[in-house]
């Protein structure tokens, strides 16, 4: 389904939101981002995984990754991909660190797929290397 119009009206700062997600991301400001970049009926979900539904839900998710952090060694975002016109946008992300639910060592290469509306995610799939 294609968005209408009024949908993406906002779709031309997408580009920037995308831009200072990742910043903030980068500085280790998850949460924080996480409140202002994501709508309350948000469904996020990992390949191939149950959606998690409700920004209550994955606002109990990121809080748990970033609880779970014992080291975090670094974070890099290797490319992104906006399409202004359809609201979305795709970013590759490496990061390396130690979880104690995901283990020590980890090095995460992902691909973030999101549906933007109203200066919002609405939607957001991962997709892990």
């Amino acid at each position: 389904m294609t968005p209408s119009s009024s949908e993406t009206a906002s779709a031309s700062g997408i580009r920037a939101n995308v831009d200072d997600l990742n910043q903030q991301i980068l500085n280790g400001e998850i949460l924080s981002a996480f409140e202002q970049y994501y709508a309350d009926d948000v469904v996020m979900s990992e390949v191939g995984g149950e959606p998690r539904v409700g920004k209550e839900a994955n606002r109990e998710y990121e809080e748990a990754f970033v609880e779970g952090i014992k080291e975090f060694r670094g974070a890099e975002v290797r490319g992104v991909a906006v399409n202004e016109e359809e609201g979305r946008a795709y970013i590759e992300w490496f990061m390396d660190f130690d979880h104690e639910q995901w283990g020590d060592d980890t090095q995460l290469e992902q691909i973030a797929a999101q549906r933007w509306e109203d200066g919002q995610i609405v939607e957001e799939t991962f997709y892990h290397a």
